[in-house]
């Protein structure tokens, strides 16, 4: 065997770092792929919880892939489906203890939404599109990928909506602090509402979309 077919390929190759870099952009799995649309509405109000949801949807996704990645050669093709919710129960159920653990109040605000993580989309597609049948490595980059993807949609929405909405970002007073109320300005109950959370989804795949012209034409 030569020794070119015996080199190891670098952790961070070309080919790994589109695992990571893809789905903040053309292959996000919100704007493009339209998955993980329930939590972009239901948990982007207020941006802390936004962000607690997101390093909770990346911790799962990362972990379980990789879990799902080194048991792929032992799992029956019959029971996969079976398996994956049973990797993905056991990863949202110790996230979900943390949470209380450390962020009680965090967790009260997400609510049910962190068991419905069970339920994302963007889980049950990575792992059984890529964790099934690539290795450990590639499938930990590709859960820290997609939910990079997810994450930054998730607080985009959240930052508009908690700003114009509240007037606070991450709790801190920014429209009273630079002064806009003096001069009339009304916060807009309307951005903390869940049709608030698809419109301002839209816009970014608008722009997104309007700036890359690849997507427009693969679609």
């Amino acid at each position: 065997m030569s020794t070119e077919a015996t080199q190891k390929e670098p952790l961070f190759s070309a080919k790994n770092k589109k695992l990571i870099f893809n789905p903040l952009s053309k292959e996000n799995p919100i704007t493009v792929q339209v998955l993980g649309i329930c939590s972009a509405l239901a948990v982007t109000a207020k941006l802390e919880p936004a962000v607690v949801m997101s390093i909770s949807v990346m911790a799962v996704l990362a972990l379980a892939n990789v879990v799902v990645s080194m048991l792929r050669n032992t799992i029956p093709p019959r029971i996969r489906i079976i398996v994956q919710l049973v990797v993905i129960a056991a990863l949202v159920i110790l996230v979900d203890q943390v949470l209380k653990a450390f962020a009680y109040d965090v967790s009260k605000q997400l609510s049910v939404f962190v068991g419905l993580i069970i339920t994302n989309c963007i889980l049950m597609g990575r792992l059984e599109a890529f964790a099934m049948g690539n290795k450990p490595w590639p499938s930990f980059l590709d859960g820290i990928g997609n939910a990079l993807g997810y994450a930054w949609i998730l607080i985009v929405v959240a930052f508009f909506r908690e700003l114009f909405g509240s007037g606070t970002v991450y709790g801190f007073p920014v429209m009273e602090w630079l002064g806009f109320y003096n001069f009339g300005y009304k916060n807009n109950g309307m951005m903390i509402l869940p049709p608030m959370a698809l419109i301002t989804v839209g816009i970014i795949i608008w722009i997104q979309r309007s700036r890359n012209k690849d997507l427009i034409e693969e679609n």
